[in-house]
């Protein structure tokens, strides 16, 4: 019995200090599991709240930019003992009047182009006609390629009736977008008028929002946007001004009717990456109805085309890039995100966003591989 006993060996457990690693292990992945989760999660409900947010944060960053273009008046107007807040409002003042003046001359362009519209609607009609033809033409071929007929009979084509499209229904369709836009436009003037009165202010109360041991750090940091945001304004209006000028030259030796304001306007239009160079195309195409030969239109094309490419791919990385020290990639993914998320405003607005938020990244030691990774 003692030897049967003998070779009976219990059951030992392992040691605790065995255990414990994997345990610890085990622990430390779900927390890191948890935090990436909650970082998710917290990234879906940023992006979530600011497609809610757009219309707001849309208007107080056109108004930061508006404020910043007329920062260089009042900065003006205070060295001659003007006081701050009547050198905001004078600037604020000529900001709409300019608009006003802009807004006037524009209606009356408009109201010409399209008094002198009618003279060429045979033109029109006879373009829009061949082109419907021969888009009828394809539709055809396609479907006698995809469905073919069977024993000799025609399969019935469904009839959709639609009302005609007319203006009350079309105001009343987009009335509340509408609205909510005109009521956006209209704090902009207050918005800016206070952000140029309250300029230091509001900067000393950013920066007392941080600890005592970061204001220093905090306030590099605004005067870095500041100064981004500057230079962002002053290379856009220089490469602007260089494609209008380049624009109007062009469209006066064309012949095109309101050539010097429809220069104007290919030329900043044309600012706009992607989008830009198809709306740059319709002011000078649309003005030029009726006076443009076909190898006019060919030099409009090549023109507006060329200064586009010449702009996204020479002066504007030399003369904006180099400001904001952003590499393409970071430029373009900014652009494709903000544009998803606020239209066609997320173009206009992307690079002073993703601008700012390399100079916050470079501020912060975390963030600095981002940082670096954003810039060029």
């Amino acid at each position: 019995m003692s030897s049967r006993a003998d070779r009976i060996q219990p059951i030992t457990q392992p040691p605790p200090a065995a255990v414990a690693p994997a345990e610890e292990e085990i622990l430390q992945s779900s927390i890191r599991a948890g935090s990436i989760a909650q970082v998710v999660v917290a990234a879906v409900a940023v992006i979530g709240l600011i497609y809610l947010l757009k219309l707001v944060m849309i208007t107080t960053l056109t108004g930061i930019l508006l404020a910043f273009i007329l920062e260089p008046l009042v900065e003006l107007l205070s060295r001659i003992r003007v006081p701050r807040g009547a050198g905001a409002l004078i600037a604020v003042t000529l900001m709409l009047a300019l608009w006003g003046a802009l807004g006037y001359f524009f209606y009356n362009r408009a109201v010409d182009f399209a008094t002198e519209l009618p003279k060429y609607s045979g033109r029109i009609r006879d373009t829009v006609s061949k082109i419907r033809h021969q888009t009828t033409r394809i539709e055809e071929t396609t479907r006698s390629v995809v469905h073919p007929e069977q024993d000799g009979k025609k399969k019935p084509i469904p009839v959709e009736v639609q009302d005609a499209p007319n203006l009350t229904n079309t105001v009343l369709q987009g009335g509340g977008n509408f609205a909510e836009i005109l009521l956006a436009i209209s704090f902009l003037p207050f918005l800016v008028y206070f952000m140029l009165t309250w300029k230091d202010h509001a900067h000393t109360a950013t920066v007392r929002l941080f600890p005592k041991e970061h204001r220093l750090l905090a306030h590099r940091t605004v005067a870095k946007i500041s100064l981004m945001i500057r230079s962002f304004i002053v290379g856009n209006v220089i490469v602007g001004l260089v494609i209008s000028t380049i624009s109007i030259a062009v469209f006066w030796y064309l012949g095109i009717p309101y050539f010097y304001f429809l220069g104007v306007i290919s030329g900043f239009v044309s600012l706009i990456p992607y989008l830009g160079v198809f709306l740059a195309l319709l002011p000078p195409l649309a003005g030029g109805i009726g006076t443009l030969s076909r190898s006019d239109v060919l030099i409009v094309l090549l023109t507006v085309v060329g200064l586009h490419l010449l702009t996204m791919n020479v002066l504007y990385p030399k003369i904006v890039g180099k400001r904001l020290r952003l590499n393409p990639l970071a430029v373009t993914l900014a652009l494709l995100f903000w544009a998803w998320i606020w239209g066609a405003m997320g173009l206009i607005l992307a690079v002073p966003i993703v601008g700012a938020a390399k100079v916050i990244c470079d501020y912060i030691d975390p963030l600095r591989g981002l940082g670096s990774w954003l810039g060029e």
